[in-house]
């Protein structure tokens, strides 16, 4: 009988143990099909497989994500993570005004959260993962007045006026303006959804506005369209964050002089290494903000640049 319970007990212990070797981390993206958010997702399914083979354990993406951005999706799957048994969670914040109890509530149940491009920082989250969204607002402006002189008319253009990420981007833009005063700065315009929208709202201020000699985008949103800027190449300086692919091209044609790209493939990875971290090892990070640096793309390293989306972007 003794014999029978020992065994049972190491079967049960054995099953446990297991058990804590598979981890599923659940991943909530922005949107559906957007390049951006599928390198995050490539960068965290290899970063399960390399990490998973690197410390024996299995490590499972559960990609949770709405078709367009909403918030409260966002929300239901976050929800849906925790009462399916996931392990951990990695969001990237359409509004942290509706994830941040949602956050909590995932905390609170015992799974860390990661949150990358795209922050709640008034939720329990673990780290946050991305730019410095200010530092990257300085600096596509200071770099359009490099291309600039120090002289013309600027305008910019921002996405999704509740993501926190973007309205720190919009801050450091304006900020950088000030110390700029040869530049005048017209303002920065939002458009509503689509990459088409963006395009709508360019070529509407550049109606009201022909005088415009530099354009910041402080997303890559109009560029995701084909022929989106209709002035010929090097009339007007643009500056761009993000290096998507259907960016590239403007930047070979001469229409946009630089693209400040993010590490997106890098994002999903670090977000599951800290996750594992966590998990497995019972490590926290050593920062609540991690930032990763900006690359500057132009004509000069463009093409080199392009081999990164064969990784980035398997087919």
């Amino acid at each position: 009988m003794l014999s029978r319970l020992f065994v049972l007990a190491l079967g049960l212990f054995t099953a446990a143990l297991h058990a804590a070797d598979t981890y599923t981390l659940g991943m909530v993206a922005k949107s559906q099909g957007n390049q951006f958010f599928e390198a995050a997702r490539a960068g965290a399914n290899d970063a399960a497989r390399e990490l998973g083979a690197k410390h024996g354990i299995t490590i499972k993406i559960d990609w949770r994500t709405p078709n367009e951005e909403d918030a409260q999706k966002q929300a239901d799957f976050i929800e849906q993570l925790v009462l399916s048994g996931a392990d951990g969670i990695i969001v990237s914040c359409s509004d942290a005004n509706k994830l941040t109890d949602a956050i909590n509530k995932a905390v609170d149940a015992g799974l860390p959260v990661v949150t990358f491009s795209g922050d709640a920082p008034a939720s329990k989250r673990m780290v946050s993962i991305g730019i410095d969204d200010f530092a990257c607002g300085e600096r596509t402006f200071d770099e359009l007045a490099k291309l600039l002189g120090g002289h013309g008319v600027v305008a910019a253009i921002d996405g999704n006026p509740n993501a926190v990420n973007l309205q720190q981007r919009a801050a450091g833009f304006r900020a950088a303006a000030k110390r700029h005063p040869g530049i005048r700065l017209l303002d920065i315009f939002y458009h509503k959804e689509t990459p088409l929208d963006a395009v709508a709202k360019i070529e509407q201020v550049m109606q009201a506005n022909p005088d415009i000699t530099g354009w910041g985008f402080l997303g890559g949103w109009p560029l995701f369209t084909d022929r989106a800027l209709k002035w010929p190449p090097g009339t007007i300086q643009c500056v761009s964050v993000d290096a998507l692919p259907p960016q590239l091209p403007y930047v070979r044609s001469g229409h946009v002089q630089m693209l400040l790209s993010q590490d997106v493939y890098g994002y999903g990875w670090r977000a599951v290494e800290r996750l594992v971290e966590k998990l497995h090892f019972k490590q926290s990070p050593a920062k609540v903000i991690e930032d990763t640096e900006l690359t500057a793309i132009t004509k000069a390293n463009v093409d080199a640049f392009a081999k990164n989306w064969e990784k980035w972007l398997p087919k």
